[in-house]
């Protein structure tokens, strides 16, 4: 059994800080474990037995990870990186990107590096980004994907640029607003991540 305090530790930790106000989650997760269905102690002792070796087991993929991370960074030292110029976009992120894209000659524009990463709308829809509500197109590739929108997630807390774009984006809709503004961030993001490639220049922000 986890205390308050424990349990409102972990929920800081997991939760990378994010949310406002940890000790009432904490809180209203007691609250609902107090009144869910209570399990026999036979079976509770078998789920119990369950979660600890589930817990120890993604324990040890945590480890695993930051050691990757570890490997990564240091490989990355020993390339030549434009990417990692831009604040908040780190060896691994840079390193994914950059892994994904591949040769960034490949692509005629940055319209085209948008689609293959699936960060593009349907045809039927204006190419104005303040009127697209609805789904993005279901092709592309998903690992590029994934690091743009994380990368795009960081920047909108390191760069003015990118976190006034966003939440502009997120005030814009009463639906799914952060999805949809993540979206629309890392599409901007493509663009930056084009020409400094293209380019093979630094990043330099907007005065």
């Amino acid at each position: 059994k986890m205390d308050l305090q424990e349990l409102t530790a972990f929920i800081m930790e997991k939760g990378k800080n994010r949310f406002p106000d940890p000790d009432a989650v904490a809180k209203a997760l007691q609250k609902a474990a107090r009144s869910s269905y209570r399990l026999p102690k036979t079976v509770n002792d078998s789920v119990n037995q369950v979660l600890a070796i589930s817990i120890t087991s993604i324990r040890a993929l945590e480890s695993q990870i930051k050691a990757f991370d570890k490997a990564i960074t240091k490989q990355m030292e020993l390339l030549p990186n434009v990417l990692i110029s831009i604040p908040g976009i780190g060896p691994v992120l840079s390193a994914g990107i950059m892994a994904e894209i591949g040769d960034i000659n490949r692509f005629q524009n940055q319209a085209a590096l948008a689609k293959y990463a699936g960060l593009a709308w349907q045809q039927h829809q204006s190419g104005d980004f303040e009127a697209q509500t609805t789904r993005m197109i279901h092709s592309g590739n998903r690992f590029l994907k994934y690091y743009l929108c994380e990368a795009a997630f960081s920047l909108v807390r390191c760069d003015k640029e990118y976190s006034r774009f966003y939440h502009i984006k997120y005030k814009e809709v009463n639906r799914f607003q952060h999805k949809r503004a993540l979206a629309l961030t890392a599409r901007k993001f493509v663009r930056l991540v084009f020409a400094l490639l293209k380019d093979n220049r630094l990043y330099r922000p907007a005065e």
